[in-house]
């Protein structure tokens, strides 16, 4: 694949999960998201099972374990973090925190382990998109700082960071698919518990197991995967800001779809959001090649 073509990959995966928020509200009432977010991690993890199996198998010789334990309890601990910060903080401070910290704690990690500093055009494009994703979403009438709240949205943005850098380092040792297909598998073994917890009989809807198909294919399956290939050729700091693309994606469809209305302020946010994305996308393309970083990359053997 053409190195040039990552940051689109990682661009379609964020689009693709941004249509998450619009998705569930789709789902019956008596869906709890943490129960949707278990079921569709579930479903994620036997889709891209089957897909390696269908793809020739999936061979676990030399595998490296705690790397791949390290990135499924990432994902697995952010989806109860993120979902828990929105029901405390609300929608827009829960998503702000959250997404808005995924970057800088990315770049800082990279900084930290891999001793790889951040490029002035990645500090730019990740502040702009960050001031545009703060602009889109803080203009609501009814806005509560929770600190409860906050500190579980900074745990989602430090848990999508660590998944993002691990993930970095796996992909360039093993198939990407093989990749998310044993991470998220293990992912939905952790979060297995929450669907004993909550009531499930919702999913036995036509809308509730369309929905969760829908999540589980399509923003888990395929999304993870194109955000798994680009990682191949980009840092994970690159990638995690290029994932600011989802609020965008939401807010559109929002729009488009829900009816929403966005004030003056949210489309300034959204067009700064599109600025700071555009400018990555044009370093990546420049700089950007497959093999960057892969002499400074995190030893997680066993």
């Amino acid at each position: 694949m053409n190195g040039k073509l990552a940051p689109f990959l990682i661009l379609s995966a964020a689009i693709l999960w941004g249509t998450t928020g619009t998705a569930q509200t789709f789902a019956p009432e008596s869906a709890h998201p943490v129960a949707i977010g278990a079921a569709r991690l579930a479903v994620g993890g036997v889709f891209l099972m089957i897909l390696v199996f269908l793809t020739g198998g999936l061979s676990l010789k030399n595998w490296p374990l705690r790397a791949t334990f390290l990135a499924a309890l990432s994902m697995a601990l952010f989806q109860p973090l993120f979902f828990t910060a929105v029901t405390i903080t609300g929608v827009a401070i829960g998503t702000v925190v959250a997404i808005g910290s995924a970057p800088v704690l990315s770049g800082f990690l990279e900084w930290l382990f891999l001793k790889r500093r951040p490029s002035r055009i990645w500090w730019s494009s990740t502040f702009l998109s960050i001031l545009g994703c703060l602009m889109l979403f803080l203009n609501k009438d009814s806005v509560v700082v929770d600190p409860i709240g906050v500190f579980m949205a900074l745990g989602a943005g430090l848990s999508f960071a660590v998944y993002a850098i691990v993930s970095r380092d796996l992909v360039g040792k093993f198939p990407s698919l093989s990749i998310v297909a044993v991470v998220f598998t293990l992912s939905a073994v952790f979060l297995a518990p929450f669907l004993l917890v909550f009531e499930m009989a919702w999913i036995a809807d036509v809308r509730g197991w369309s929905i969760v198909l829908y999540l589980g294919v399509m923003t888990t399956g395929v999304a993870y995967f194109l955000f798994g290939k680009g990682l191949t050729y980009v840092s994970s700091s690159t990638a995690v800001t290029l994932a600011l693309a989802e609020p965008l994606t939401a807010a559109i469809f929002g729009v488009f779809l829900l009816g929403e209305n966005l004030n003056a302020t949210s489309w300034i946010g959204m067009f700064l959001l599109m600025l700071g994305i555009g400018l990555l996308i044009g370093a990546s393309r420049g700089n950007e090649t497959k093999g960057t970083g892969s002499s400074a990359r995190l030893s997680f053997k066993g």
